[in-house]
């Protein structure tokens, strides 16, 4: 029986230049230090670093995970939090927008973009996506929160 499929490889029309995959430029790591067991063990044992506060060891494992699954937003965001309490904000905030870019109707990521634009000191997007999370979540309080802190930082920043 045919597989009727939809490949877009195979598609005359489709275009010839495809974007690049994400992490498609990194070498692949080498054998010795590539975790042992499938990509959801990583991924679960890379949630279970982070929740028991080891946000180094989870972007390390959350990494491998990434670079495996390049387009999902699951594994992006567990990425993008171990980022982020690692302090590696701007690492946070690509991944962030990476996921904003694929559904701009997650109020967690625009939550997340937020926080780590005001940690850069980007004090007029940190108000424009917390913003955003809080329209779209005001049931939430530490969104509303996070938006009159970031607010009252952009103005005394501007004053």
């Amino acid at each position: 029986m045919e597989n009727s499929r939809y490949d877009p490889r195979y598609d005359p029309r489709a275009p010839d230049d495809e974007p690049p995959r994400p992490f498609s430029e990194l070498p692949p790591p080498p054998v010795d230090i590539t975790p042992q067991g499938e990509v959801y063990d990583w991924y679960i044992r890379g949630l279970e670093l982070l929740e028991n506060g080891d946000a180094n060891a989870s972007v390390q494992l959350l990494a491998h995970v990434a670079m495996t699954e390049p387009e999902s937003r699951m594994v992006r965001e567990a990425l993008a939090r171990a980022q982020f309490d690692a302090g590696m904000y701007e690492e946070a905030r690509v991944n962030f927008e990476w996921i904003i870019a694929v559904n701009p109707a997650d109020d967690y990521s625009q939550f997340g973009l937020g926080l780590a634009a005001t940690k850069m000191g980007d004090l007029a997007s940190a108000v424009e996506h917390l913003a955003l999370a809080a329209a779209m979540r005001p049931d939430i309080g530490y969104y509303a929160t996070a938006l009159r802190g970031a607010r009252a930082a952009l103005t005394a920043a501007q004053r």
